[in-house]
């Protein structure tokens, strides 16, 4: 197939582009797309280089899929045209998520909502992505209630600026800061920006994209957001009350089970998830399976994910895997999608 990756020279296109490679995606031609000061670079894929394009050469060249990481205005602007153009757009940033016309997707949780008539698909935020794995086998056997979630957030979620702002504190150099504060020795108590009511956008994010994705309303949803100085991916300490009761046995079985999630849970040999042992893989791993015994019906729970991966680049390339596998992209190159 022919695919786009727009935004190929970030942080996440870059990360894209080894996902693509490792799972064996059929790239037949690839036609990246970045910044005008970017045009005419290379990018190496499989061995082989190829040249940064505009994105009027990229629609001119038709591609089947356009893998979007280049920011929510670029995607508010962009994305239309390639749609437009009969191309299947997979947006990265938040600026269809909420959107009732859009499908937001993670395809382990719920792939079925997406149909051929879906020319772009928001990719959820990598924090809602990893919790949403953990949730959606617990809330099909106990319905959820509540969910507290509190987030220990890679720099790796802000950029190469923030990754090189962090990088330059340990060497204790002074340079550009992407954080109001020093990152390295600290904690932010802050992912994105206010809002009126006190959260912040990615507080907001998590609250109604899980809704979104689940499917449900109801669920009752708080979040506080942290910035920490790692690398590897996101953490989260989540609190979930159930509408009946449960079994930890079943729990941990349910999970085990579910696609993408791995248990990490034997305290005894102190075994848990962290970002360290995450990093660079795709799987969601979750430990530290508690009662809350502070009500009933309430299970705590650590999840860590590597937000470069499942968080971005791994569930867009798994959202393209799932077009082709159920044929609901056009591929120019031969009919509609690939069958196994």
């Amino acid at each position: 197939m022919k695919i786009s990756i727009v935004g190929a020279t970030g942080l996440v296109g870059t990360k894209m582009l080894q996902v693509l490679e490792e799972r064996n995606f059929p790239v037949t031609e690839l036609i990246p797309v970045a910044s005008e000061k970017s045009i005419g670079k290379e990018i190496v894929y499989q061995g082989k280089p190829y040249k940064v394009v505009s994105y009027e050469d990229a629609i001119a060249a038709k591609p089947d899929i356009a893998l979007f990481s280049a920011g929510g205005a670029t995607s508010l602007k962009l994305a239309p045209l390639f749609a437009e153009a009969g191309i299947t757009v997979i947006d990265n940033s938040s600026a269809w998520r909420m959107d009732p016309t859009k499908k937001l997707v993670v395809p382990e949780v719920n792939g079925h909502v997406l149909s051929a008539d879906d020319k772009i698909i928001s990719n959820p935020n990598c924090s809602t992505i990893q919790m949403v794995m953990v949730l959606k086998p617990l809330h099909d056997k106990y319905k959820i209630k509540r969910v507290v979630v509190s987030t220990y957030q890679s720099v790796t979620g802000t950029g190469v600026k923030a990754v090189k702002q962090l990088n330059q504190e340990r060497e204790g150099i002074q340079g550009e800061m992407a954080y109001p504060y020093p990152i390295d020795l600290n904690v932010i108590p802050q992912v994105d920006v206010f809002l009126e009511d006190g959260y912040t956008k990615e507080e907001r994010k998590m609250i109604e994209e899980t809704q979104k994705i689940l499917g449900d309303n109801t669920i009752a949803i708080t979040a506080t957001t942290v910035r920490i100085p790692v690398m590897g991916g996101h953490s989260e300490s989540v609190n979930i009350e159930f509408e009946h009761d449960f079994d930890l046995a079943t729990v941990r079985q349910l999970l085990s089970d579910f696609p993408g999630v791995t248990v990490q849970d034997d305290v005894a040999n102190l075994i848990y998830p962290m970002p360290l042992t995450a990093h660079d893989r795709d799987e969601v791993f979750v430990g530290r399976l508690r009662r809350d015994g502070s009500q009933p019906n309430t299970l705590n729970c650590w999840i860590v994910s590597d937000n470069l991966r499942k968080g971005a680049a791994t569930n867009a390339t798994q959202i393209a895997e799932y077009l082709m596998e159920k044929g609901l992209v056009a591929n120019r190159s031969g009919g509609l999608g690939i069958t196994d």
